[in-house]
């Protein structure tokens, strides 16, 4: 487990940090930290505010003064001119008061007014301050706009300024460092992304991208610290007197800023650096996890080969076959996609009923039915999943499994609870021969063996790497918490060995269990040991074990079984002839 310590070295570059409730959580990292910060914010603080206004703090006296003002240089002092230059000047104390507390709490500060979604501006003005203080390691993006209102009474020009902030900001942001020296990202998200709210689809459209932004960019980068923080309101900010007592009449809990504050500091010092997203505060919504309904879902897809690609690199007897590990990802997903904030952890009993292939047999339309059989909002929710299609007014089954997602990924496990590997370089095969080989067929998309380690009856060891597609390769089977591409080197493996002990082709057949603890990033190198259970001349029973080089798991398969063929052996021998 990679722990990633804030020290008066961290320099954050901080969006919206500069005034309301990120102030107050840059104030409280200085003071534990004494760390630095380049805080962005679109209000300016030149010129300097004016001598006539300096020492008057109530309202009523100040705009009194600016009106005096507006009139002595000849001007009429609009209701809507005074409130102008009025919030300029409270907004600049503001900014002022923060860089002072900064400075004050052991820190250091500097403020850049620049829109942050304006890439350009902030990559000419960051190299000057970068110079003088050192290289940003920490992203703290916690930029916001709202504009709520009715979806159809929310204009274009609404959804620009709510979702831009969001999103194009974390861009920005992210294009101004070197995302692989980065030691934390921290993203300040919102439950109105998890549970909704009225009112609010842009923001909760916008915060929820945060929230899988966060899980990319971990899987990207392993060893920072990522974490999106859906954050309940707070007792301060954009929650008014007013909006408090409406959240209080829903039972809605605001969340006071000292403990706000304190909570953002215990996550970033915490020794478990791998949960991604957490929720601080109760849901927008009154309902409580105990009285939801377990619900079912009708979720219905057209399959084709010009949207798949990589289709073209899974062929079996001259015809591109569904993989096994797209049609699991397929299932997964679509449970996320339900729950967003909720990951996939694993999967039971996943079945192979009739494959999906692309000829004459292939439907007009699958369909995807997926049933909750247990949900506990607080823990985790199991799906059950069937991808059917019909036939002539009769449904054929491809495939099911049961789901569970989590808030948190389990905890990987440890070395001692995981001895049997052997790293041992004594029956090498190589790429290049694999990959040729008669009983192995698969294409470029999914060569991500580099080597067979070591081949006996009992075992297959390989060291492997994630293959890497593109979008547009991906398809309809986009790699989310559960990478399709990398599931497949699991059934590969068996392929190599049914290949090479039985001269058989295989099938896969069925999968006891699958365990997702965290996924290799790409260009990782990992390993792959397959411990052969029970074997016959018609199928084969295994457990597979990807890990790291100190035996540390990634994705662990039980009671992975194939059926064994030895015409689809003779088959595939004969199109690999001339």
């Amino acid at each position: 487990m990679t722990t990633n310590q804030l020290n008066s070295n961290s320099l954050f570059l901080v969006s919206g940090g500069a005034k309301g409730v990120t102030a107050h959580c840059v104030i409280r990292l200085a003071k534990q930290y004494r760390c630095k910060f380049i805080l962005l914010g679109r209000s300016s603080i030149a010129p300097p505010e004016p001598v006539w206004t300096q020492g008057c703090t109530e309202e009523a006296e100040l705009k009194k003064k600016i009106m005096a003002d507006i009139m002595a240089r000849g001007e009429k002092p609009t209701p809507l001119a005074v409130q102008k230059v009025f919030k300029a000047i409270m907004s600049r104390r503001e900014v002022v008061e923060t860089l002072q507390a900064v400075a004050q709490a052991g820190g250091q500060a500097e403020y850049l007014s620049v829109d942050v979604t304006d890439s350009q501006a902030l990559q000419q003005q960051l190299p000057g301050i970068t110079q003088r203080i050192g290289p940003i390691t920490a992203i703290l993006h916690g930029a916001g706009v709202l504009a709520d209102k009715p979806i159809e009474k929310k204009t274009e020009q609404d959804f620009e300024a709510v979702y831009s902030t969001k999103v194009s900001g974390l861009e920005t942001l992210l294009q101004c460092v070197q995302p692989n020296e980065l030691t934390h990202l921290v993203l300040f998200s919102s439950v109105a992304g998890f549970f909704g709210n009225a009112g609010q689809a842009d923001y909760a459209m916008a915060n929820e991208i945060l929230n899988k932004s966060a899980y990319l960019f971990k899987q990207r980068y392993p060893t920072c610290h990522v974490v999106s923080i859906n954050w309940g309101p707070w007792d301060g900010g954009m929650v008014t007197p007013e909006l408090k007592k409406a959240f209080t009449d829903r039972n809605i809990e605001v969340i006071p800023i000292p403990v706000g504050t304190k909570m953002l500091v215990d996550e970033l010092n915490a020794a478990n650096q791998e949960t991604v997203q957490i929720i601080v505060g109760n849901g927008l919504t009154s309902q409580s996890s105990s009285s939801l309904k377990l619900c079912a879902h009708q979720i219905r897809r057209r399959l084709t080969l010009a949207a798949n690609p990589f289709l073209a690199h899974h062929i079996i007897s001259e015809y591109p076959v569904l993989p096994t590990s797209c049609a699991a990802s397929w299932i997964a997903n679509a449970c996320e996609q339900l729950y967003p904030g909720y990951a996939f952890v694993r999967f039971d009993n996943l079945q192979v009923l009739k494959g999906i292939v692309f000829d004459h047999t292939l439907a007009d339309e699958y369909i995807l039915n997926l049933k909750a059989l247990s949900h506990n909002l607080d823990e985790e929710i199991i799906f059950e999943g069937t991808i059917q299609s019909s036939d002539k007014g009769r449904t054929r089954y491809h495939y099911t499994t049961q789901v569970t997602l989590r808030h948190q990924s389990a905890t990987r496990p440890a070395v001692e609870k995981f001895t049997n590997f052997d790293l041992t370089e004594s029956d090498i095969i190589p790429k290049e021969v694999l990959y040729k080989d008669k009983a192995l067929f698969h294409g470029p998309s999914f060569q991500g063996i580099d080597q067979v380690l070591n081949l006996s009856p009992t075992r297959l060891t390989m060291a492997c790497h994630v293959p890497p597609l593109t979008e547009q390769q991906q398809g309809q089977f986009p790699v989310q918490t559960l990478n399709p591409y990398l599931f497949d080197l699991f059934f590969q493996s068996m392929v190599i060995w049914v290949g090479r002990l039985k001269e058989s082709g295989s099938l896969p057949l069925k999968c006891q269990r699958g365990e997702l603890f965290r996924q290799p990033a790409l260009g990782e190198p990992f390993y792959m040991s397959t411990i052969v259970q029970h074997s016959t001349d018609l199928s084969l029973s295994t457990d597979i074990i990807a890990h790291d080089v100190n035996g540390q798991i990634y994705i662990r398969l039980t009671g992975a079984n194939v059926t064994i063929s030895k015409n689809l052996y003779q088959l595939r021998l004969a199109a690999s002839k001339p």
